[in-house]
């Protein structure tokens, strides 16, 4: 941990939060996997350094696949655990989660930024006893004003709601003895929070009242259209068994 490193205000802040959460009140480890990350880190580590949240981060635990870039510097700047991983998101949240102190695990993206609220959505969440056996994730949002970018919110947050299957961009609160009983993440590159997802089952998902924004460069990127179709098509083939390889295929294409 680089906690005694000088770092910006937003990353002394979260060296804070780490050093001071010994307590038994501090009782969530944010779990956040990394691949060449560093301007993401920059936007969505600051909202976890709040003052507002000295009781509640136990640790951030950066689970690296890699990354040639400054992401091991920002992370350790900001008094983030940094641990190294094999490459692919289901690897490396795995890692993260066995590195994991807190009772309670909280898995985000690195392009995923927290919104004003979400600390008492967390905290409602892990008070409750019935949700040792569920598991929360956000509302989900995109940083574009643009129509295109509400219909793609409003589209992906009625899956999660109908069908029980949000995506890693929205987060998943889970305690750690359910997440272990589950089998935990799965040694997959792609799919693996949708994996992870059906085996929580429906009914034991529950959205939390707060939003977490995701970056819209993808869709920007690929088209507001273009983008979710893959995803779904993606999405289908994982459930009709294709190959994990020949998905990916599509999915970067």
């Amino acid at each position: 941990m680089g906690c005694g490193r000088a770092a910006d205000s937003a990353s002394l802040g979260l060296a804070t939060v780490i050093v001071l959460n010994s307590g038994v009140m501090a009782n969530v480890s944010i779990i956040i996997p990394t691949l060449n990350a560093a301007a993401a880190l920059h936007r969505s580590l600051p909202p976890l350094a709040e003052f507002a949240v000295l009781d509640l981060i136990h640790e951030v635990i950066v689970a690296d696949g890699g990354s040639v870039d400054e992401t091991a510097g920002i992370a350790e700047a900001a008094g983030a655990r940094f641990v190294q991983a094999e490459k692919g998101r289901g690897m490396q949240l795995a890692a993260g989660a066995e590195a994991a102190r807190g009772e309670w695990l909280l898995f985000l993206h690195a392009d995923t930024v927290l919104q004003p609220g979400w600390d008492k959505a967390v905290r409602d969440f892990t008070g409750g006893e019935d949700n040792l056996r569920r598991a929360g994730y956000f509302r989900f949002a995109l940083d574009d004003g643009r129509l295109a970018a509400r219909r793609v919110q409003w589209l992906t947050n009625l899956r999660a709601r109908i069908l029980g299957l949000p995506y890693g961009d929205q987060g998943l609160l889970i305690s750690r003895g359910f997440y272990r009983r589950l089998g935990g993440f799965r040694p997959l590159a792609l799919m693996e929070d949708v994996d992870l997802v059906r085996r929580i089952g429906h009914g034991r998902l529950r959205m939390l009242a707060a939003t977490a924004v995701t970056s819209a460069e993808r869709y920007r990127r690929d088209g507001f259209w273009l983008r979710p179709v893959r995803n779904q098509f993606c999405l289908l083939l994982w459930f009709l068994g294709v190959p994990l390889k020949r998905i990916m295929r599509v999915y970067y294409r």
